[in-house]
């Protein structure tokens, strides 16, 4: 085994795809300090700038004074605390669902949720550009599974009409895709499920707490009820600023995931004082609004900037704002580069996209100015090639 490890490291490092831990020395916030060094960061998914607000930290701290620090046990055994249960009736309000079901991780409310409603004899299609957990979910699940082309709702319909009458049929979308930052057709998709009795799933983490009127994420956005999008994934870790995940649905959906979902029912529960903190970001969602408007405006500023440069970004419209460079070892130049200019940008590499699709992941947040958006323009102006240099895709 150890030289079959050896060889492998070694063929990641020639591709360019080895990956290292950097070591964060201060809070999330637009400047940190990494590994000694002081950085303007763009690479969090600290959206709107919430995970070192004062008003979390404080929740949690009285949390902790109330409800000590670990979960104890797993929320059906004796770790679901009142706390846990506020937290979940707040995101079912929120989302305009019946209830809401709260998981570790994204990962785990993913894998939990599918592999619980579809098996054997059942039906799975899935964007090819899902996360990672959502296909690991399909194909754990047992249930015959398909992957669609990206946001092609044709392929999509042409896969359904195949489909045999028995067994459920699940259909399973990123609401934002992470690395493209593009987001799913989610009225249209919710059509096709009614039209061919299909059930749609949306994971909404890079959509929560930032899209829609008062935050409530992409379904929201388009106006979808619960009906229309049965089951709903957003996490906690993201816009909201804390760490965790959900499942909004119906009470049906809720109850079954009580009694099927292996990762909740074999999960300790979150700390209480991290549901106390989310509780509390969900709070600022109504009273400090003017982060998602200035969000928007960031992105705006950006885009804009960009396409005067023509930098070649991807064509998104949220905080997820892609510059794609091609080749592993380019990628790997240009953020070794912004990062010499006092700039971290990470550089995305397969597996975790398509081989010749690396990129540089820029993410903007609420916690940005425009003097932040600027000098960022500025470094990519002087280290991206001119060979890159295209119009906005």
């Amino acid at each position: 085994m150890t030289e079959a490890l050896q060889r492998r490291l070694a063929e990641r490092h020639q591709q360019s795809r080895y990956r290292k831990r950097r070591v964060l020395e201060s809070a999330q916030g637009p400047r940190v300090r990494v590994d000694g060094r002081d950085f303007l960061l763009f690479c969090s998914n600290d959206y709107l700038g919430l995970a070192n607000h004062p008003q979390l930290i404080t929740a949690m701290q009285l949390a902790s004074s109330e409800y000590g620090v670990g979960g104890g046990a797993s929320h059906l055994v004796c770790g679901h605390s009142a706390l846990h249960h506020r937290l979940e009736e707040r995101l079912a309000e929120i989302t305009g669902r019946d209830r809401a079901l709260l998981f570790s991780t994204g990962y785990m409310a993913n894998l939990g949720a599918v592999t619980a409603l579809v098996g054997k004899g059942d039906h799975i299609l899935e964007d090819r550009l899902n996360h990672a957990s959502l296909l690991d979910a399909g194909l754990l699940s047992g249930a015959k599974f398909q992957r669609f082309r990206h946001n092609d709702l044709a392929d999509l319909e042409r896969r359904l009409q195949k489909l045999p009458a028995e067994g459920l049929r699940l259909i399973v979308v990123d609401a934002v895709f992470s690395m493209d930052g593009d987001m799913a057709p989610l009225s249209d998709l919710a059509a096709l499920a009614q039209k061919y009795n299909a059930c749609l799933m949306a994971d909404d983490a890079h959509g929560f707490g930032v899209l829609g009127k008062t935050g409530a994420g992409s379904s929201e956005l388009f106006g979808l009820n619960q009906e229309q999008l049965p089951i709903l994934m957003g996490t906690l870790g993201k816009g909201i600023g804390s760490y965790g995940a959900f499942i909004a649905g119906s009470e049906l959906l809720i109850e079954s995931l009580i009694q099927f979902a292996r990762p909740y029912i074999y999960t300790t529960a979150m700390p209480p004082a991290v549901a106390a903190a989310s509780v509390a970001s969900l709070e600022l969602l109504a009273t400090e609004s003017w982060r998602r408007d200035h969000l928007q405006h960031l992105i705006a500023r950006f885009k804009s900037g960009a396409a005067k440069m023509a930098l070649p970004l991807m064509a998104s419209n949220t905080a997820i704002q892609p510059l794609l460079v091609g080749e592993e070892s380019l990628a790997m130049a240009i953020s070794a580069n912004l990062e010499a200019e006092g700039i971290l940008v990470s550089a995305i590499r397969p597996p975790t996209v398509a081989v010749g699709q690396s990129r540089l992941r820029i993410t903007i947040t609420a916690a940005h100015t425009d003097a932040d958006v600027d000098a960022l323009l500025e470094a990519l102006h002087r280290v991206v090639p001119a060979g890159l240099r295209v119009a906005t895709l």
